[in-house]
């Protein structure tokens, strides 16, 4: 294949991907289906921002901890929550893991808890991973992805690492798709965290 069509196809695939982005986006939107209920962060479709008022509500969901405790999302009403879908396989949340360590002491004290849905994994695998990286707060096992797809009503979580930031009324209020970063999950949590 000769060069320029090599450059026509990735052109073309370029764009397939950036419709399908936009096309999932809007398709999760919390129902109202508008690209203006959203707003994204640092120039990119993969972090956005759902306006108050257009926040979809999200599913509960009880699962068990690493260590065998049962933790419900429900139990955390009235406080912000960061939602972190990762796995001790998963590179790029290996990369992310000391920000979420981080942003989770730095917020404590301000009603927001961090919770972790270990997806595909081990419980053993993944608290060497938490021990490892530092990461204190709890994490549901979830090795069929059973977690994901309840809360893939509202949102697509079809991918490690996922970020979900939830609102204290049980409402998404962000999402980051990708390796989170300290600028992002600060920025968001300063918004929601004060709201």
């Amino acid at each position: 294949m000769s060069k320029g069509k090599r450059r026509a196809v990735v052109s073309v695939t370029a764009v397939a991907v950036a419709l399908l982005a936009v096309g999932l986006i809007l398709g999760f939107t919390g129902g109202s289906g508008q690209a203006s209920d959203i707003t994204y962060l640092d120039g990119s479709t993969s972090a956005w921002m759902y306006k108050t008022g257009h926040r979809p509500l999200v599913p509960d969901f009880t699962g068990r901890t690493l260590t065998g405790a049962s933790l419900r999302l429900a139990s955390y009403r009235g406080k912000v929550v960061v939602l972190n879908f990762w796995g001790s396989w998963c590179v790029p949340c290996r990369s992310e893991a000391p920000t979420l360590a981080v942003l989770s002491e730095q917020y404590r004290s301000r009603g927001v808890s961090f919770i972790g849905d270990d997806v595909g994994d081990t419980p053993a695998s993944a608290l060497s991973f938490t021990r490892e990286m530092g990461i204190t707060y709890p994490s549901v096992n979830d090795p069929g992805y059973q977690i994901a797809q309840e809360l893939g009503k509202v949102v697509l979580v079809n991918d490690t690492p996922t970020t979900l930031v939830i609102d204290r009324t049980g409402r998404l209020a962000g999402v980051i798709y990708g390796s989170t970063t300290y600028s992002v999950l600060n920025t968001m949590l300063q918004d929601v965290a004060v709201s």
